[in-house]
């Protein structure tokens, strides 16, 4: 598998007894970067979980229903597990765009970002590829859309490039990440420069540095089909909640592509109490991300939600429904079952 490459070589020392954030982050170093260290980390075994917040390790709040604004939103899994794990960082560093951080347990190696240290990209050991995550969705993308390239808006480490290129070997990717720093830290860490490479079908990823918006940098022909994964700060970039920029994106498609987004937890917006919801198959509208989509798209958008242990983020899918029997036999057995769980948004009044 593509992560048994991956080798452990730096040198564990013992734990510090003061915040995390504080080695990992030093107020008086403006750039550090260090080498690994060795700490307790209560979380999740296997790290299904899109949010893990490294700087509460002594006190655990209650795990929140309703998670804030299109945040990545924590795994119960995580909280309820508990268990003390030991694990590696690996890498710490400022940059313009983030603050980056790599760590390693014994099953998976994890990138998180930015102060909320949200879990961006998970890389999976040994013979367990899938994430139990909303990664392992975008591999049920391909078989819905016509032959051409796919791009990915916010590669971060690249976990949703594995996934698709294992699956599906001779797709063409391209994937936008607007950190450059970030992408050498995902080619050294996580075994993305192996995908940047023509494979044995012909499939390969090709990285952009860039903003994923740019209007010089996107293909004229179009692209099959775009995944986005858009976050800043723990929240779905607020430019995702704009009619105009799902109109601009869906001009970067080919004719009968599909846009197939993370669109992060409930907004804060739904809330208040004021919104009464007539039935389950509406609670997309919690999402303020998806709303957008709908008022783009009428008609032509599709969404699901996260079960609980997998973090709850919803994702959503523009273009007719597939038959999902039709598309659950064409997906691979992890997420096969799941694909069935996509739902209509259906107008609201």
């Amino acid at each position: 598998m593509f992560w048994s490459s991956i080798s452990l070589s730096p040198t564990s020392i013992a734990s510090p007894p003061f915040p995390l954030t504080e080695l990992f982050f030093p107020p008086l170093s403006p750039t550090p970067t260090l080498t690994a260290a060795t700490f307790k980390l209560r979380s999740s075994s296997t790290c299904r979980c899109t949010k893990t917040d490294l700087t509460s390790q002594h006190e655990e709040p209650p795990p929140n229903p309703y998670p804030k604004q299109d945040e990545k939103p924590q795994a119960a899994a995580a909280a309820a597990a508990a268990a003390e794990e030991t694990f590696q960082v690996l890498t710490a560093i400022h940059t313009q765009y983030n603050d980056i951080l790599i760590v390693d347990t014994p099953q998976s190696r994890m990138l998180l970002l930015d102060s909320t240290h949200n879990v961006h990209s998970v890389l999976q050991k040994g013979d367990e590829k899938w994430t139990g995550s909303y990664w392992d969705e975008f591999v049920s993308l391909p078989p819905i859309v016509t032959e051409g390239p796919i791009a990915i808006y916010g590669l971060g480490g690249g976990t949703a490039a594995h996934l698709m290129l294992d699956v599906w070997p001779s797709l063409q990717l391209e994937g936008w990440e607007i950190d450059e720093i970030l992408i050498d830290k995902a080619r050294e860490y996580f075994g993305l420069s192996n995908l940047e490479k023509c494979n044995d079908v012909g499939g390969q990823l090709q990285v952009h540095i860039d903003d994923a918006f740019s209007h010089e940098q996107h293909r004229p022909s179009g692209y099959a089909a775009i995944v986005i994964d858009l976050f800043s700060d723990g929240k779905v970039l607020s430019q995702l909640q704009e009619v105009e920029i799902w109109l601009e994106l869906s001009n970067r498609l080919m004719p009968g592509g599909r846009l197939m987004v993370n669109c992060g937890g409930v907004s804060e917006s739904s809330l208040d109490g004021k919104v009464q919801l007539p039935s389950i198959d509406d609670i997309w509208m919690q999402n303020s991300t998806i709303k957008a989509l709908a008022e783009a798209f009428p008609g032509q958008v599709n969404w699901k939600r996260m079960p609980e242990s997998q973090g709850q983020n919803y994702l959503a899918l523009t273009g007719p429904l597939p038959d999902l029997t039709s598309w659950s036999a064409m997906v691979p057995s992890c997420p096969s079952e799941a694909v069935k769980q996509w739902k209509p948004c259906r107008p609201f009044h």
